[in-house]
């Protein structure tokens, strides 16, 4: 049987958001806890990587923090290689209501959404060779890796709403 890792990538500084957007309310729950709760729906289990968040596995942003979401993604890859997981499914912590159709759409591991990229399904055999990437290249695209790797972009079936500014969140 197959385990899915729900990786919730929330290792950013959120410059344009102005404070810690992991930690913005929506509907009184941290964004962060969106993101995990859509994964859990989808996953064998779930961890927070590039931050501690309490009550929750974390692990860190790889090789180092400050790589963007390609380090978080990474990070989970090689926690879920040597967890013996085969895939790992990555969501930002930023979008609080991701579509159920992405989810079906990800339902198979190498492929990532094309129109918002953190969102993927990534077989656990590719964590060394992203590893290397990321310790030798100074390309730090998801889209770049993931076409490097062989992945199968898909488009998400409904638009993805993310919270970069304050002003997304008064949208919401």
């Amino acid at each position: 049987m197959s385990h899915i890792v729900g990786a919730v990538l929330a290792g950013g500084s959120a410059r344009r958001f102005g404070s810690d957007k992991a930690l913005a309310l929506v509907n009184g729950k941290p964004l962060i806890e969106h993101a995990a709760d859509a994964l859990r729906r989808h996953a064998d289990s779930v961890i927070i990587v590039g931050r501690e968040y309490p009550g929750a596995e974390c692990v860190p942003d790889l090789p180092r923090p400050g790589q963007g979401p390609l380090g978080g993604i990474c990070g989970a890859l090689m926690h879920a290689s040597a967890t013996g997981a085969q895939s790992v499914m990555t969501v930002p912590c930023d979008v609080p209501f991701p579509p159920e159709s992405l989810f079906e759409a990800l339902a198979q591991p190498s492929c990532w959404c094309e129109d918002h990229p953190v969102f993927g399904h990534w077989r656990t055999g590719i964590a060394e060779r992203l590893f290397e990437w990321m310790t030798f290249r100074e390309e730090r695209s998801v889209r770049a890796f993931a076409v490097e790797a062989g992945a199968s972009p898909i488009r998400s079936p409904k638009p993805i709403r993310d919270v970069d500014t304050p002003e997304d969140m008064e949208q919401l």
